[in-house]
């Protein structure tokens, strides 16, 4: 029977060659192969191989120190394919200082390739990502200069039957670099206790059908027939290398925060009662008014930022956990998800499925609710997510979840960059220091929703600040709500760079958000 070798990190590094097309799954640092990561880097930096490499990715895999963060150094990589850098600084930095070919794809799309390969498909066709930048008529997902001066596209619209789709092309694999939990003396490999599933198995077998080596990183070797058979994720017979962590504390961490924590791998839960509070601030008002919008029993989706950091700790202390379905787009169904740079991996699941099976539902049926952080909204009612300036974190799966939600509500705070404010019943927002960017704009950086697009395909889009509430349909933006001490004028529209329609019943926040404990959330959605 084949099985694989058992080599070290540094042994399996030399087997990558300069100009190698190589993958990686992972979600920020959940399912890192942290040791082989080290060693690529060392080996690159001390004797400048492996180089001009192809590295393929869906979700970012980083903490802002380790996982792909380590591969952003100047000719290491040749391009970049992928949906997401926000936690990798190093690889933004390369990306905006053109050091490196950049094409953002959304998350789902590329998770999806890999099983459209599967099924000899010549290409993925889809509809997501039509009118946002990874439109050809906009940007074709290329992310700086010297990847819009390529003739080459990875991306392009076609129309079938007299409809616009777009047309993703795959990227052939020479190694993939992933991790499980145990291997046995055969290669089989578990992922019991990491945190999501993600999309291995299709990527080891898209990484097969093209020859290439799967290289998988274990925290232990177990004898033959210690895991039980549906505790395999990848069957031994597609594993080629498989290297076991000489330091698994530093190098095989089930996520950033904590090396391992069972409560968010599913064995065991947690207590409610024992689980954090969120502090009152401008990120959980925000929260609190966002989820004004939900009905009872629904499904949601939260994206980075304000909206994991804060819903599910909100609907934790409201006693919301079982009226209301969270879901991340790393597979994951229930409990309060981790926030910060360990988002992705939730504590108290009820289920967890792959990457691929959780984007066939945010792109076909679609959550009742997603939402998501932001950077910029328009005159139109674009929304920008993926681009600061000349900082590009991507996409992640904000393009495949946003195109079939129901409903979408954008989290942010009105100005970037500084602000304070302090909120009580009596007083409602009283600003203590105004912020210094503006985020509501003439015309966004990139468009990362189309805001026209999203009204003429039926859906509900808001966009919810701690001053103040937008509508977004396809006449653009339409202020709705206004926060108990702001100033219109002053606050609102002085900060803009456009003026917005004003709804004729201009309505007041509930000024309940403001307190602490229980607002009563539960009431208000029924």
């Amino acid at each position: 029977m084949r099985v694989p070798e058992f080599v070290t990190a540094k042994e399996v590094v030399k087997t990558i060659k300069d100009g190698d097309v190589f993958g990686m799954v992972g979600m920020t640092l959940v399912g890192s192969p942290e040791e082989i990561l080290k060693e690529m880097e060392r080996s690159y930096l001390e004797e400048g191989t492996p180089r001009d490499l192809t590295f393929f990715h869906s979700a970012g895999i980083s903490d802002k120190v380790g996982g792909m963060n380590r591969l952003g150094h100047e000719g290491m990589l040749k391009r970049i394919i992928g949906s997401h850098w926000g936690l990798a600084p190093n690889l933004m930095e390369i990306i905006t200082d053109n050091k490196v070919e950049a094409f953002c794809m959304p998350l789902g799309v590329c998770a999806h390739l890999h099983s459209a390969v599967n099924r000899r498909e010549p290409a993925l066709i889809t509809t997501t990502g039509l009118g946002t930048f990874i439109d050809p008529r906009l940007e074709g997902g290329k992310m700086n200069e010297r990847t819009k001066a390529l003739k080459e596209d990875l991306v392009e619209l076609i129309q079938i039957d007299g409809k616009d789709y777009l047309k993703y092309h795959y990227t052939k694999l020479d190694h993939l670099i992933i991790r499980g939990t145990y291997a046995d003396e055969l290669g089989n490999i578990s992922t019991i206790d990491e945190g999501c599933i993600l999309e291995l198995l299709p990527a080891v077998l898209a990484t097969k059908k093209f020859g290439g080596k799967v290289i998988v990183q274990v925290r232990q070797k177990v004898g033959t027939g210690s895991i039980p058979p549906k505790q395999v994720t990848i069957p031994g017979v597609f594993v080629d290398y498989v290297v076991v962590a000489e330091n698994p504390f530093e190098n095989h961490r089930q996520s950033s925060g904590w090396y391992q924590d069972d409560t968010y791998s599913g064995q065991i839960r947690a207590p409610y009662a024992e689980l954090d509070i969120y502090p009152m601030n401008e990120r959980k008002v925000i929260g609190r008014r966002a989820l004004m919008q939900l009905k009872k029993n629904s499904i949601i989706n939260v994206g980075t930022g304000i909206p994991n950091d804060t819903v599910g700790p909100i609907l934790a202390e409201e006693n919301l956990m079982d009226d209301i379905m969270i879901t991340v787009e790393s597979g994951v169904y229930g409990g309060v998800p981790a926030g910060g740079i360990d988002f992705g991996i939730s504590q108290n699941t009820v289920a967890l499925i792959s990457v691929n099976e959780q984007f066939d539902f945010y792109e076909g049926a679609g959550v009742d609710y997603t939402f998501m952080g932001c950077g910029e909204m328009d005159a139109e009612g674009n929304v920008n997510s993926t681009k600061m300036g000349n900082i590009a974190p991507g996409s992640g799966g904000f393009v495949d979840i946003t195109s079939a939600a129901k409903n979408i509500v954008f989290c942010s705070t009105f100005m970037g960059k500084g602000l304070k404010c302090r909120f009580s019943e009596e007083k409602g927002v009283e600003i203590l220091s105004e912020g210094k960017i503006c985020k509501v704009v003439k015309e966004v950086t990139q468009v990362s929703l189309n805001g026209k697009l999203a009204s003429r395909n039926g859906q509900n889009v808001y966009y919810v600040t701690e001053r103040c509430v937008f509508r977004i349909d396809e006449n653009g933006p339409e202020l709705i709500e206004i926060a108990k001490g702001i100033d219109l004028q002053k606050d609102i529209l002085d900060k803009m760079e456009f003026i917005p329609r004003i709804s004729p019943d201009l309505k007041q926040i509930p000024t309940s958000i403001y307190v602490e404990g229980k607002f009563g959330l539960k009431d208000m959605i029924s």
